[in-house]
């Protein structure tokens, strides 16, 4: 099951993780995507001020996809952290 990110926190995690299980650094991502590694780096940490174009060169260089779903239930922790 693909993981859910409703938080720039959680989206960063999941960036992480997936990076990682393709056994890239912080920096071979940065240049796949054009960014400087802190850029990776912050957003990995849940920053939550980054652009959708730098969200989408990320999601390229991971060979990802942004898929838009309706959201399932949940419980009020989840909403929680949202806020």
């Amino acid at each position: 099951m693909a993981p859910i990110a409703r938080t720039p926190k959680q989206l960063g995690e999941a960036l992480r993780r997936y990076r990682t299980q393709a056994k890239l650094n912080q920096s071979q991502v940065a240049a796949k995507a054009g960014l400087r590694q802190a850029t990776i780096s912050q957003i990995e940490s849940g920053h939550g001020a980054a652009k959708i174009e730098t969200i989408c060169a990320i999601l390229a260089a991971l060979d990802l996809e942004l898929a838009i779903t309706p959201r399932s239930k949940s419980s009020s922790e989840d909403i929680e952290d949202i806020f």
